[in-house]
């Protein structure tokens, strides 16, 4: 199945970007296989999208909904054989990543009741484990804003992105000990330590303008004041250009595609650019 959306956008387009993404992913599968995709992006308050084109080649039937988070999914059955699953969109999106340095941090009593769940543990972020180490990176930094970018500045500065170092298994604490990672292992660390003090974290996935080298990426969110700010460990600085695809606790919540048999991925490419 293909769909092909184009909507008007209502964005300051002085203030944004125009970005171009693509995805695909070629599949085998030896049997008949369910599988959830979360590789569309929605129109929202960080993104506007223009058009869409997602679809299944040879053509299946695809079923869409909203999860638990609100991200959109997509629900296939294959048969068995060779798919290929494919995505182009373009959006608007912003150029830089809001700051808001000197930002308090929301009491607990004051927190909207949407973000509560992501003080909770989680599946790969156990807050409880990693209290000393969350408030010794952050003994010198005010309560909010400052605290929450001297963690996503100290995994930046003390651990090592190192592909192959770790699995689909793997746990912030289990991160922390290793001192290295990829950039789902950097989120899970800064949601934890974050939790940590009692600040509401949440993983988000998508694309990224740029990432080098490119690929699928992972970053996290943490809610200050009134509302949510951007981190990424992986990068030196703030970084626009960030196509959202869903948002969840941690990785169990946001898996790019999830199959319930056994599949191999024979091929995967995905590019960003910036168009006109």
């Amino acid at each position: 199945m293909q769909f092909l959306v184009s909507v008007v956008t209502l964005f300051d387009e002085k203030s944004m970007m125009k970005l171009r993404a693509t995805c695909q992913l070629d599949y085998h599968f030896s049997q008949p296989t369910p599988a959830v995709f979360l590789l569309r992006p929605q129109s929202g308050l960080a993104q506007q999208i223009i058009q869409e084109e997602w679809q299944v080649t040879p053509l299946l039937a695809v079923t869409s909904y909203n999860d638990n988070f609100g991200n959109l999914c997509d629900r296939v059955l294959f048969p068995m054989g060779d798919y290929q699953v494919s995505l182009t969109v373009e959006l608007y999106t912003s150029e830089r990543i809001d700051v808001a340095p000197g930002m308090p941090k929301t009491p607990i009593e004051q927190l909207p009741s949407d973000t509560m769940v992501y003080l909770l543990p989680s599946r790969y972020c156990l807050p409880e484990f990693l209290l000393q180490e969350a408030q010794m990176i952050t003994q010198d930094f005010a309560e909010g804003y400052d605290k929450a970018a001297a963690i996503c500045a100290y995994i930046h500065q003390n651990f090592t992105y190192q592909y192959g170092s770790s699995t689909a298994d793997t746990t912030a604490l289990e991160t922390w000990q290793h001192k290295k990672g990829v950039c789902r292992d950097f989120a899970h660390l800064g949601i934890s330590l974050s939790r940590a003090l009692d600040m509401p974290a949440r993983m988000v996935v998508g694309y990224l303008y740029q990432l080098d080298p490119m690929d699928l990426h992972a970053w996290y969110e943490v809610f200050i004041g009134d509302r949510w700010y951007t981190f990424d460990a992986t990068q030196s600085a703030p970084k626009g250009g960030r196509v959202i695809l869903g948002y969840g606790r941690d990785a169990a919540d946001v898996a790019f595609a999830t199959f319930f048999a056994p599949f191999e991925l024979k091929d995967m490419k995905v590019n960003v650019e910036k168009i006109d």
